[in-house]
């Protein structure tokens, strides 16, 4: 072999080295930017829980509630600890007014959330929304994240009444004596989807109703378990959204106290219906990231 030759291929070998070095460099840096977001918006995280492992689209709730807020009414986190006012992060200053005592507790869902829950005694203290929506939705989901252990009360609905129990009422979820959560709706009489399980065992469940043209769906834990796709419409009237007691009068297995008792965390009224996808994302940002 020539000098000139032989100059060519240590050139030649030098360089394979190089760009092997430089493509390990690169592949190093993109395997720890996913591993260390600069922001936790932008991070996919494996979860698991109820054999719902997967990857998250939102790091938090709170990033669920950011997702969403094109078409979010109000969110309240329910982290406030003093005064009457529930804060609003949808951004449009819907800020809730506490009725009663306000009594929180660490223990909440949404591990990757700062902050407290929300804890309702079952008999003194709801929240309203600040005024008057002069119609009632036809489109619409609630959302909320509840952990009890009593047989009874509403979680989040919508009636006539402000600062006192409702002549007209409905559009909401509650809680009945079976300890099943319901999404009713009035048309011609009290409309019902019930799940089959009780959410009332002490354990964290993420609830969320949906209805619009395509009918009425009920979610518990990410999953969708009750529909009926001919109800699309409730009762015409206006008034306030209540969270944790309004009237339950004559709905069906409803219990005598209205009151919802045990802790809430990131409640939510939507003008759009959440798709079976979104509502999966939300539950899998709220629950406990996989130790294995």
């Amino acid at each position: 072999m020539s000098f000139s030759a032989t100059v060519r291929s240590r050139f030649r070998s030098k360089r394979f080295v190089a760009v092997a070095i430089a493509t390990a460099a690169i592949v190093a840096l993109c395997v720890t930017a996913q591993l260390v977001p600069s922001t936790s918006a932008g991070f996919s995280a494996k979860v698991a829980g109820a054999g719902q492992a997967g990857t998250a689209r939102d790091f938090s709730c709170a990033d669920s509630i950011t997702s969403e807020k094109a078409s979010a009414l109000f969110a309240y986190p329910l982290n406030d600890t003093t005064g009457t006012a529930v804060a609003d992060t949808s951004g449009n200053a819907r800020t809730g007014t506490l009725y009663g005592p306000r009594s929180t507790s660490s223990d909440k869902p949404c591990p990757r959330d700062t902050g407290v829950s929300a804890i309702f005694n079952g008999t003194t203290n709801w929240i309203s929304t600040p005024y008057k929506f002069a119609a009632a939705p036809n489109v619409f989901s609630l959302e909320a994240w509840i952990k009890t252990t009593v047989k009874g009360g509403k979680v989040i609905g919508f009636g006539t009444a402000q600062t006192s129990i409702s002549s007209q009422f409905d559009r909401h979820i509650y809680i009945n004596t079976s300890g099943q959560a319901v999404f009713g709706v009035y048309n011609n009489g009290t409309q019902v989807i019930t799940s089959a399980a009780s959410v009332a065992d002490g354990n964290w469940h993420h609830v969320v109703a949906t209805l619009s043209t395509a009918g009425m769906y009920l979610y518990v834990d990410g999953a969708q378990v009750a529909s009926n796709p001919s109800m699309t419409a409730g009762e015409p009237t206006s008034g306030w959204w209540h969270v944790g007691y309004d009237s339950l009068s004559n709905w069906p297995n409803a219990a005598a106290n209205y009151y919802f008792t045990g802790s809430m965390r990131y409640v939510a009224v939507y003008t759009a219906a959440l798709t079976a996808d979104q509502v999966k994302a939300h539950y899998i940002s709220g629950i406990a990231p996989a130790t294995t």
